[in-house]
């Protein structure tokens, strides 16, 4: 939803009598679940780049790739892909990533981990810093300030950081599980428009808030 969102705003206007090709071409991946740079193994959160890059939380595989507009061939490891763990040049099953293009960096929501972490994009870059640790984090979002946007599936809210800070800021949920209009229950992926209004897939609420 998060990355969808944000490439449709970022198209403009749509004209009324717009259609859409009724046939998909794939543009990532297609080869069977795997570990190769063909393949992709339960990918979960994606972002579009200005030039078309789609860079890819691929969870199964515990790495985050990079596919540029047009190579349909191989994509490139551009963070983790070293096994699942802890260190710092590991990811845990990644569930989303965005690009910082401030920074030109990658910040990865770990969900294996539980910790936001954040990837310089630039060649030669081995491992990451982690952003915020102790978070059930799903889904991330960047609103035009450069504040992040945080889903936590275990406290049932969205929290709002300026990068570098720890605690946030409390957007949505927090009121414990349940699905009155102030809950949450397991927010997963979030979009914030350039109004500053923020969208959340509440998962076991089978809903968008």
């Amino acid at each position: 939803l998060l990355s969808f969102l944000y490439v449709f705003s970022s198209i403009g206007n749509i004209p009324v009598n717009a259609k859409w090709t009724q046939n998909g071409v794939t543009i990532a991946g297609g080869h069977r679940d795997g570990g190769a740079t063909n393949q992709l193994n339960g990918p979960f959160g994606l972002f579009v780049d200005d030039d078309q890059t789609v860079v890819i939380a691929d969870s199964g595989n515990n790495r985050i790739i990079q596919w540029k507009n047009g190579d349909t061939t191989n994509g490139q490891v551009v963070a983790g892909g070293n096994g699942a763990g802890n260190g710092l040049h590991q990811l845990n099953y990644p569930t989303d990533v965005l690009i910082d293009k401030e920074t030109d960096s990658l910040i990865i929501c770990e969900q294996g981990n539980r910790r936001v972490v954040r990837w310089s994009r630039r060649s030669g870059t081995t491992q990451g810093e982690i952003l915020i640790d102790n978070i059930d984090c799903w889904g991330l979002a960047m609103d035009e300030q450069r504040y992040l946007y945080v889903s936590d599936t275990r406290k049932h809210e969205v929290r709002r950081y300026q990068l570098g800070e720890k605690n946030g800021t409390l957007v949505a949920g927090g009121n414990g599980k349940g699905d009155g209009l102030n809950q949450l229950n397991e927010p997963r992926y979030l979009f914030v428009d350039r109004d500053n209004s923020v969208y959340v897939s509440d998962v076991s609420n089978h809903r968008v808030m």
